[in-house]
């Protein structure tokens, strides 16, 4: 949410190339994120239930190898240091220092991020939602204020020649991206220190026996993650790397802003996971639990459908508050903005994210039923697609290649898993319904943006129709859950 809320300042403040920067930085984080992590998440969620006897030993276990991991991608990041600035430029004329203090901003962020991981999810795990949101909430408040500090406080104060401004104006740098990385960074830090209670609460036991299985368990969902990554981000690093030195940063900096209205949908999607993974794994030994995933799916389906359907009947609002308006007035003559021309990105996108959540749902089976190896198989597959249909399409399509191709590899990975899943843990899910939404949902979003031209009155009445049609239909099931 912290992108989506600033990303109308970045596109207004920082120059096109600097969005460019932005977007492909946070994508290679994204990517080494997982790698931090070693999918020791979902791992320890799943040995809370398993060794419920033990639980201490378990967050002993999981917070020693996330932490063992970070501290030696540290050393070796800052061993190998200039080689990986290098790389990161691709190419570019630009300041090579600039470069290297962003690499250290966000070695500093991933660690400490890395650092967080199990004691988020032992907050998740305890049921204490409250103390989660109010440390999150704490970190985008910091992020937020930082950037308005760098962005906009500081040079209204030059600008005004206020308290300060001489001895700022020696040193600060307008429309210089790196305010961005520092102010993440710093919200890192913090959150460290807030999260020191639960920190507080290791102990020295551990379990060399069960920290074997926890590893064991937990390296097909490493892989699995890193491919999920690869999915999600890599298209952003390769259009950088595959696009003129000329376009590239501009090329991703349009992607990367246009696909923040695809953003609200992914958010949702995360969230769920947050709750939806310890709720799953908690209510595995429940005699009745395939009906509650299917009961679950089914109305998470309705919801980002009805969400799909929403965004894009708001896009040209949505971009008008992201980008600015479509265009404007510079030096006397009417300008197109060119972020515009990146709104076709939207409806992929929003539709691979819907894939992308119903895989999380499904990929229920392979966890319960210690079969991860799955989850490396299925999320392998569609890095691959990602990767070489990416190379085949970019030089060609560019951004638009990697929208569609996003789409292609989530509803890939969606589809093995029902398949393997029915085979191996069955759920009875509702598909004919499921299936049902997910069509419709389509046929409208395709009226809505292509037929009659984004028009925003037309959506919205799409948007109603598909709305009430569902809870018409759900009326019965929704009023006897409400009432229960």
């Amino acid at each position: 949410m912290i992108a989506f809320a600033l990303t109308p300042f970045y596109s207004r403040v920082l120059p096109l190339g600097g969005t460019g920067i932005f977007t492909a930085m946070y994508g290679y984080a994204s990517i080494a994120n997982p790698i931090l992590a070693f999918g020791m998440e979902t791992t320890f969620f799943r040995y809370l239930n398993k060794r419920d006897d033990n639980k201490q030993v378990v967050y002993n276990n999981a917070f020693g190898a996330v932490v063992a991991i970070a501290i030696v991608f540290l050393v070796f990041s800052v061993l190998f240091l200039d080689p990986i600035v290098t790389f990161l430029q691709a190419g570019a004329v630009k300041d090579h220092s600039d470069y290297t203090f962003y690499v250290k901003c966000f070695l500093a962020i991933l660690v400490a991020d890395a650092f967080c991981v199990i004691p988020f999810a032992k907050l998740r795990a305890e049921g204490r939602p409250v103390k989660f949101g109010v440390i999150k909430c704490l970190n985008i408040f910091f992020v937020v204020s930082l950037n308005v500090f760098f962005l906009f406080i500081i040079p209204f104060i030059m600008r005004h020649n206020l308290m300060g401004a001489q001895w700022m104006a020696g040193w600060y740098r307008p429309q210089w991206v790196g305010y961005v990385f520092l102010s993440n960074t710093m919200a890192s830090i913090l959150t460290i220190f807030l999260l020191l209670p639960e920190v507080f609460k290791l102990s020295l036991k551990f379990d060399g026996s069960m920290f074997k299985e926890m590893l064991i368990y937990s390296w097909p969902v490493l892989i699995a993650n890193i491919s999920y990554i690869i999915n999600e981000s890599l298209d952003k690093a390769m259009l950088k790397h595959m696009l003129p030195v000329d376009i590239a940063d501009q090329q991703v900096g349009i992607y990367g802003m246009c696909a923040k209205i695809a953003l609200f949908l992914s958010i949702f999607v995360q969230a769920f996971r947050l709750g939806a993974e310890p709720f799953f794994f908690s209510h595995a030994k429940n005699k009745n639990s395939g009906d509650t995933y299917s009961r679950i799916m089914t109305y998470f389906v309705i919801a980002v459908a009805v969400i799909c359907v929403a965004l894009v009947a708001n896009i040209n609002l949505l971009a008008h508050f992201i980008v600015g308006k479509e265009t404007r007035m510079v030096n006397h003559q009417l300008v197109y903005n060119p972020y515009w021309a990146g709104l076709g990105v939207v409806p992929p996108l929003l539709f691979g994210y819907l894939s992308l959540g119903i895989y999380m749902n499904l990929s229920v089976w392979y966890k319960l039923s210690d079969q991860t190896k799955y989850g490396l198989y299925i999320s392998g597959i569609g890095a691959v697609l990602t990767i070489a249909l990416n190379w085949i399409f970019i030089p060609q399509y560019s951004y638009m290649a990697s929208a569609w191709i996003s789409l292609i590899a989530y509803a890939s990975m969606m589809v093995m898993s029902y398949i393997w899943g029915q085979k191996n843990y069955p759920i009875p899910y509702n598909l004919k319904k499921n299936l049902a939404y997910i069509i419709i949902s389509i046929l409208l979003v395709y009226l809505s943006f292509s037929v009659f031209n984004r028009n925003i009155f037309v959506g919205n009445a799409l948007l109603l129709l598909f709305a009430g049609g569902a809870l018409y239909f759900e009326w019965k099931n929704l009023k006897a859950i409400f009432i229960r």
